[in-house]
C-alpha cells in the first residue's frame, strides 16, 4: 500500500455466526448476529472466555466456522482461505521475525508473493514512513521497543492492502503509559486510512477511548452494541453495567436498575427521625486524585448485592469527608436510574437468580431511592 492510496473501507456482516469446538459443549460463539459500519472502529470487549477473540479469528479466517456466514461488503468470505479474504491480522505479539529487519518485516508477504525486491522494498519503506519508522528501517526487532515493534507490526499488516485490519489485544503488552499514547495513534491512523478495524480488548477503558462501537460480549454472545456513550450511560443488562464498571445495581420490586456511582447521593447517618434513603456504613477509601472511591456495605439486603460504591469528587469529601465506619443514607434520582434487562443468557443458564419478569415501574423506583 503506497503512503497516498487505501483501499475503499469494507462493511462486515455476521449472520448467525456459531462455533461450536466439540459436540455436546456449550459454543465458544453462540448465533451471534454483527454489522460493522465501513471506515469504523469496532471493539470487541468482555471478559476471558467471552467469545470475543473466537469471532476475531473466524473473521480472519484462522478458525473454522460450525455454522453461520460472514460477509465482507456483501461478498461471503466464510470458507474463504485468510489470504483470499481482503483482512489482515495484527497479533498481541506482534509475532515480528526476530533475524529480519524492519524493512525485510514489513515486506515479507510481498516476497512469498513474489515481488521484486526493489518494488517491496519501496512499498515498505512508504508504510514505515507513514507510521513514522522510516529512520529505523534496518533495525531487528530487538533493538525496537515495544511501541516501535507495534508500528512495524502495523505496517506490515498494512502491506497486504486489507479492506480490514483487524486487531488482537495489540496494546495488552505494553506498559500504561505507552498503552495510553498508542491507542491515540491507532485511532489516527485508523482515521487517516478510512479502514474498518476491529480490535479485541478485555480492556473498558481501551475499548470507550478507540471504539464509534462496541460490542459487549459474555459467554459467546453479544449482550450489547451501541457507542461508548450509549453502553456505559445505558447498560442493556446487569452483566454490561458491572463488566463496564462504575455502576451500582439493585433489585426493587421485580427489576433491576443501575445507577452511576458518581451520581449516587450520599449523607451521614446522623440517627435522627425521618432520615431516608438506603442505610449503609463506609468499608473502604480510595483516593484517585481528582476522586475519592468509597466503598460501602447496604445493611438488610443479599450478600452478593450488598457492595456499592460512590464516587465523590476530591472537594466534595473534602468538606465532607467519611471515615471507614462511618454510617451513611443512600440514595439517587430518578433520572438517573437506568431499568435493565435480563441479559444474553442461554436457556440452561441459571444467569444470576434474579427473575426479570418485566420493569418496575418509575414511581416504585422513586419511592425505594428516597
Amino acid at each position: 500500500m503506497d503512503a497516498v492510496t487505501a483501499p475503499p473501507p469494507a462493511a462486515v456482516e455476521i449472520v448467525a455466526l456459531t462455533k461450536r469446538y466439540a459436540a455436546g459443549t456449550p459454543p465458544a460463539v453462540d448465533q451471534i448476529d454483527l454489522r460493522i459500519a465501513s471506515g469504523s472502529y469496532c471493539c470487541l470487549l468482555g471478559p476471558s472466555g467471552c467469545g470475543k477473540s473466537t469471532t476475531l479469528r473466524m473473521v480472519a479466517g484462522h478458525e473454522s466456522v460450525s455454522s453461520g456466514d460472514i460477509l465482507l461488503d456483501n461478498r461471503n468470505i466464510t470458507n474463504l482461505p485468510a489470504a483470499a479474504r481482503g483482512t489482515a491480522m495484527m497479533f498481541q505479539s506482534f509475532a515480528l521475525f526476530p533475524h529480519l529487519s524492519a524493512l525485510d518485516n514489513v515486506a515479507f508477504s510481498l516476497k512469498m508473493k513474489g515481488v521484486a525486491k526493489a518494488e517491496r522494498h519501496r512499498r515498505a519503506r512508504n508504510l514505515l514512513e507513514r507510521v513514522a519508522m522510516g529512520h529505523l528501517a534496518e533495525r531487528k526487532p530487538a533493538e525496537l521497543s515495544g511501541g516501535q515493534q507495534q508500528r512495524v507490526a502495523l505496517a506490515r499488516a498494512l502491506i497486504t492492502e486489507p479492506r480490514v485490519l483487524l486487531l488482537d489485544e495489540p496494546l495488552s503488552a505494553l506498559d500504561p503509559f505507552l498503552r495510553i499514547q498508542m491507542r491515540a495513534e491507532l485511532r489516527r491512523w485508523q482515521k487517516e486510512l478510512g479502514l474498518t478495524f476491529i480490535h479485541v480488548t478485555h480492556s473498558q477503558e481501551e475499548a470507550m477511548a478507540l471504539a464509534d462501537t462496541m460490542v459487549v460480549m459474555n459467554h459467546g454472545l453479544i449482550e450489547q452494541v451501541g457507542s461508548p456513550h450509549q453502553v456505559y450511560n445505558h447498560p442493556a443488562s446487569e452483566f454490561v453495567a458491572r463488566f463496564m464498571g462504575g455502576h451500582n445495581v439493585f433489585a426493587l420490586n421485580d427489576g433491576l436498575v443501575a445507577v452511576r456511582n458518581d451520581h449516587m447521593r450520599i449523607t451521614p447517618a446522623t440517627g435522627a427521625a425521618g432520615e431516608t434513603g438506603m442505610p449503609a456504613h463506609v468499608t473502604d477509601i480510595e483516593y484517585q486524585g481528582t476522586y475519592v472511591l468509597l466503598g460501602l456495605h447496604i445493611t438488610g439486603v443479599r450478600p452478593e448485592r450488598s457492595s456499592v460504591s460512590v464516587l465523590l469528587s476530591e472537594k466534595a469529601f473534602a468538606q465532607h469527608p467519611y471515615e471507614v465506619g462511618a454510617g451513611v443514607h443512600l440514595s439517587w434520582s430518578e433520572a438517573d436510574a437506568r431499568l435493565l434487562g435480563p441479559g444474553a443468557t442461554r436457556p440452561d443458564d441459571p444467569g444470576n437468580g434474579w427473575p426479570v419478569s418485566r420493569p418496575a415501574p418509575m414511581a416504585a423506583l422513586a419511592a425505594m431511592a428516597a
